[in-house]
């Protein structure tokens, strides 16, 4: 199989005509840069660029953004990474001169609009978690992670309890959780899940000792399940004089409905883009604010939003407070959007949102329990995880099924994650897919298994109708082909090297 470029631009240079232009500058009347640059930064010939016309231009990029998944024109059901509709009511409230144009060194007595909204939803998210104190700060769920734990290392250091230094982490959790404990220099000790997919009570309390710093865990959890042992949990992890975090990332199945704070939490993060509708994927921008109980207040970074009469400004002065996290103050324009989200829907619509997740999800499962293994066949919340292990004998594995869904018009699920869930297929609908969505949905996925029993070679050489066919995924996520030359076809690239190691041999790796 060979591994396409990232990015590949010669059919605008095949379109490429002399003489041919899109631009319309008139001659600069200022002094020529030729005579302000030293000469030798000078190009000594053209730059070779494409000189294609105006509508070709055009036609090109709107031919390739034909070629993209989106929400904007598929069903792109990722679980866990809840790839919800973004109403454009929130990109026209950021898109405000107010707001996008303000700038972070803007004195506060210019900035009142900004730092208004910051308080109001920084008490939003308060109440909607049951907590006391929030930080808008961090720039992503995984820094508002790591922002939480340092808060709980900070106070445990107030506290004499510098000498816990262990964190207790699901088997089922993110893998940004161990990674966020080891950040902040903690070691991370797993804990087991039960026979319902659950946390096993019995090896929490194996697990905890003197030395437990807190609990990492996720609820409703990653397996698209609700925690509901957790006030128990909560109280084994006091009792052993721990704290309890919670990853926020699946709100969007409780909000309205429960408050991490009313059953145990001190600390969590809410992703902005997974529960409140503000842009995911791409790299960014993220923002992942941090709720805390009151004893934890005094350690959140800093500046906090106050007010003050009927103004508000910044306050620096919490002496205990981690410090800053991220440059300035956060990412504001994912505020506007989960500000504008959260007024919008209020409170029953808040709960009426987590209420349909819930109800899509379960009807996913309900519909294809009998067609394909579901890995923990109880009510579930906001996604629905299968075990595609069943297929092995027709020697189709999840990735097959994942491309094969592409051929139909749909994006693929998560697939092998959470990692004890072999061959896992994570389905999340979210609330904004309708019933005639999901019914097309359900209708592939039968036919797929159909295919897998009787012609599986059409599943594994899926997918069949996209622009770029299957490709080798191991070379090109360890060998990139990230340029090439623009004249020539992409690069051989020489065959991936597989270190041998006695696993590898075992499992008959050559």
């Amino acid at each position: 199989m060979a591994v396409a470029p990232i990015f590949d631009n010669r059919l605008i240079f095949e379109k490429s005509r002399p003489g041919a232009k899109a631009d319309y500058f008139p001659e600069p009347d200022a002094t020529p840069l030729d005579s302000l640059i030293p000469k030798k930064y000078l190009r000594t010939e053209p730059a070779k660029l494409p000189e294609v016309g105006e509508l070709d231009v055009v036609r090109h990029f709107t031919n390739l953004s034909k070629k993209i998944f989106s929400i904007d024109t598929h069903f792109y059901p990722l679980g866990s990474c809840t790839m919800k509709y973004n109403p454009r009511i929130n990109e026209k409230v950021a898109s405000l001169p107010g707001f996008a144009g303000i700038h972070p060194h803007q004195p506060a007595d210019q900035a009142q609009g900004v730092l208004f909204i910051m308080h109001e939803l920084e008490k939003w998210l308060a109440e909607i978690g049951g907590m006391d104190a929030v930080s808008l700060q961090p720039a992503a769920g995984a820094q508002g992670e790591l922002t939480g734990i340092l808060v709980v290392k900070a106070w445990l250091v107030a506290n004499q309890q510098a000498t816990r230094t262990e964190i207790l982490i699901p088997d089922s959790a993110h893998g940004t959780n161990p990674a966020t404990a080891s950040v902040a220099g903690l070691k991370t000790v797993t804990v087991k899940s039960d026979a319902r997919g659950g946390v096993d009570l019995n090896d929490l309390k194996l697990k905890l000792s003197e030395r437990t710093a807190a609990i990492m865990i996720t609820n409703p959890t990653t397996l698209g399940l609700f925690e509901d042992q957790i006030v128990e949990i909560a109280e084994l992890v006091h009792k052993a004089g721990g704290q309890v975090y919670m990853d926020g990332a699946n709100m969007n199945a409780i909000q309205g409905v429960a408050r991490p704070g009313d059953f145990g939490i001190d600390v969590m993060h809410y992703n902005l883009h997974k529960t409140f509708s503000t842009p995911h994927g791409g790299g960014g921008p993220g923002s992942g604010p941090i709720a805390v109980k009151k004893h934890l207040e005094p350690f959140l970074p800093n500046p906090r939003v106050v007010k003050k009469g009927d103004a508000y400004e910044f306050d620096f002065s919490q002496a205990k407070s981690i410090g800053r996290v991220k440059a300035f103050f956060g990412n504001a324009g994912m505020w506007y959007r989960a500000y504008t989200y959260i007024r919008f829907h209020g409170a029953e619509g808040i709960r009426r949102n987590a209420e349909h997740a819930v109800l899509n999800a379960n009807y996913l499962r309900a519909k294809l329990r009998k067609h394909y293994r579901v890995a923990y066949d109880r009510t579930c919340m906001h996604e629905v995880v299968l075990d595609g292990t069943t297929f092995k004998k027709h020697g189709i594995r999840t990735l097959d099924i994942a491309k094969r869904l592409l051929d139909y018009g749909y994006h693929p699920p998560t697939i092998y994650f959470p990692l004890i869930v072999h061959e896992a297929i994570m389905i999340e609908p979210t609330e904004t897919e309708t019933k005639e969505t999901l019914d097309g949905f359900v209708d592939a996925m039968l036919k797929i298994k159909q295919e897998a029993e009787t012609n599986p070679k059409i599943l594994l050489d899926a997918p069949h109708t996209t622009p770029v066919k299957r490709l080798d995924e191991v070379r090109a996520a360890k060998q990139p082909v990230v340029c090439c030359n623009l004249n020539a076809p992409p690069p051989e690239v020489p065959p991936l090297k597989v270190r041998k190691t006695e696993k590898n041999i075992k499992a008959g790796s050559k």
